[in-house]
């Protein structure tokens, strides 16, 4: 079926009526934090803080930049790897995020920072919109070249929704812990992502199979965001966890496990191809997996060697995905899943959260102490005679809830997509930028022959001494002649005068042809008397052969002329 394209009018609609939207609901509900407030300074006096440098805003925003570079630079150019649709892997997942992040601020406001009928808006409040607004760029992988940006905008507003609800529901009502977001970023995302594509299923995509694959520069690009998000992904485990050691716990954790999954992918890929060479598609994404596979239980005492486990088993697995899962996912359940989420973010994030149950469930007083064990797991409260047993089930829990939220999510959200009003290209029009963007026009160097008697005349120069260099030079006369009278261009017996712009035929002997060729570059347009612009030989008269003298640089021939014709 021919959809049409042409969103003049619809996504220019769309982005001013939900800009608008969020301007209103901003006004009526957001107001600045106390950290932000201008009555910081009673603040300070009330909570007894004597230094402006104790204000949330330096302690969460480094960690803020680098989540936000990891979301618009790193998800953005790992999408760059199909060869004609990087201007909407970077643009559509700008657009996306830009959206995202403003209504995630609601909608996490309304569930963790609504006060006094306002939402108190400070640096966590951006952190935990971006983490909610990476969720969104997972599953946007899983759609790459598929969808229109008219349909993003949609998916963006429910996606956003549904995960605000599903956190609330693990970290408010379950009570999980979830430093880096393996079970409601990365697993939920995934899966949420798979179950749309799986719905909009693609019957005749194999007509723009051909486009779905990658070059030497898109793949360079898309290493670019691999190690964009690799560097920072300690930042990303570690932004919201308590000040102290589990802040820091989480960043050495996330970092151990990073380098395990690269050694682990490095050795996978090269070991799974038949002559021993690395694919990039594995080293752009499976080395990335040991971050995903540690979110969960980084806060926990995982111990180093832990981290360095989970990653080397995240790196193996996510590249085994790549290589037999994909494929049969596409063949058997027509799950058409661009660019490999469920092998970097829907397998590593369950493996993070069995690894946060297990680790969970062998913690001890021995190992925290009875007061880290308390501030780990926050042993109070509702939660103050939780066994370590108890917070394992329901990290269990939380991740069954993630996987029903993602699966029924995208159900609903895949069916209001394939309506056919959102501009959808067709089957042989997917993965291409030239149907969403104005592309230009690539411009290719043509090589025109350059035609030789269009070249301007020069002083002719005797090659005199040219020509006397040796013995080898001489060439007997008759051989020229038959060699001149065999040649096929009529014009060559018609030209009787005029000095000739070519060199002249080059002799027979290999060493005097070099030292000819050479010369004759070097004099330039030298002129060969008795030969016409073709080089053919002309008949003329006995005047023509007397050496001729340059108007400016005079020449006097050297050595005997008797080899002249």
């Amino acid at each position: 079926m021919a959809w049409s394209t042409n969103l003049r009018w619809r996504l220019p609609l769309a982005c001013l009526l939900l800009q608008v939207a969020l301007v209103i609901l901003f006004g009526f509900f957001v107001r600045y934090s106390p950290d932000a407030d201008a009555h910081w300074g009673e603040e300070k006096r009330r909570r007894n803080i004597t230094s402006d440098l104790e204000n949330e805003f330096y302690y969460r925003y480094p960690s803020f930049q680098d989540v936000h570079v990891m979301v618009f630079v790193g998800f953005g150019f790992l999408m760059t790897f199909l060869q004609r649709y990087s201007f909407s892997a970077v643009g559509f997942n700008f657009l996306l995020a830009a959206f995202g992040i403003q209504w995630a601020l609601l909608m996490q406001g309304w569930f963790h920072f609504f006060e006094d009928g306002y939402i108190l808006l400070g640096v966590e409040n951006l952190i935990n919109a971006d983490f909610c607004v990476a969720s969104v760029c997972v599953a946007f992988g899983a759609l790459l070249g598929k969808v229109s940006p008219l349909q993003l905008l949609i998916m963006t507003l429910f996606q956003v929704t549904l995960f605000s609800v599903n956190e609330y529901i693990l970290l408010n009502v379950l009570e999980v812990k979830d430093a880096g977001g393996s079970m409601t970023i990365h697993t939920f995302g995934a899966y949420f992502g798979l179950t749309v594509t799986r719905v909009l299923y693609r019957h005749n995509l194999e007509q723009s199979k051909e486009k779905q694959s990658s070059s030497y520069n898109s793949d360079l690009f898309a290493m670019i965001g691999t190690l964009f998000l690799w560097m920072y992904w300690p930042s990303f485990n570690s932004a919201v966890s308590s000040h102290g050691d589990s802040q820091h716990r989480a960043a050495l954790n996330t970092y151990c496990s990073l380098a395990a999954s690269v050694l682990a992918a490095v050795a996978m890929s090269s070991a799974l191809n038949k002559k021993g060479k690395l694919d990039m598609v594995h080293i752009q994404n499976a080395t990335l997996a040991g971050g995903v596979g540690v979110g969960t239980a980084a806060e926990m005492m995982l111990m180093p060697y832990g981290s360095l486990i989970v990653g080397f088993i995240c790196g193996i697995v996510s590249t085994l995905g790549f290589v037999y899962l994909t494929p049969f996912l596409e063949s058997h359940l027509r799950i058409q899943d661009t660019c490999g989420i469920h092998n970097l973010h829907g397998i590593p994030g369950i493996i993070g959260a069995i690894v946060g149950a297990v680790t969970a469930a062998s913690a001890s007083p021995e190992v925290y102490g009875q007061e880290g064990l308390v501030h780990s797991f926050d042993f109070q409260g509702i939660k103050e005679n939780w066994s370590v047993r108890t917070q394992a089930k329901f990290q269990i829990f939380g991740l069954l809830v993630s996987l029903g939220m993602a699966l029924v999510g995208g159900i609903i959200v895949g069916f209001i997509l394939r309506l056919p009003i959102w501009g959808q290209a067709s089957d042989e029009n997917c993965f291409e930028d030239s149907i969403y963007w104005e592309v230009p026009e690539e411009k290719s160097t043509v090589y025109i022959p350059e035609d030789p008697s269009l070249k301007p005349s020069a002083p002719s120069i005797p090659l005199a001494p040219l020509v006397h260099l040796g013995a080898c030079l001489r060439m007997d006369k008759e051989e020229q002649q038959t060699k001149w009278a065999s040649k096929p261009n009529s014009a060559c017996r018609r030209e009787s005068e005029g000095p000739s712009l070519l060199p002249p035929t080059p002799p027979s002997c290999p060493l005097t042809m070099s030292l000819s060729l050479s010369l004759s570059l070097l004099i330039g347009a030298a002129a060969l008397p008795g030969t016409n612009a073709h080089g053919c030989r002309v008949r003329r008269s006995p005047e023509a052969y007397t050496p001729q003298t340059s108007p400016t640089v005079p020449r006097t021939p050297s050595g005997p002329t008797e080899g002249l014709a």
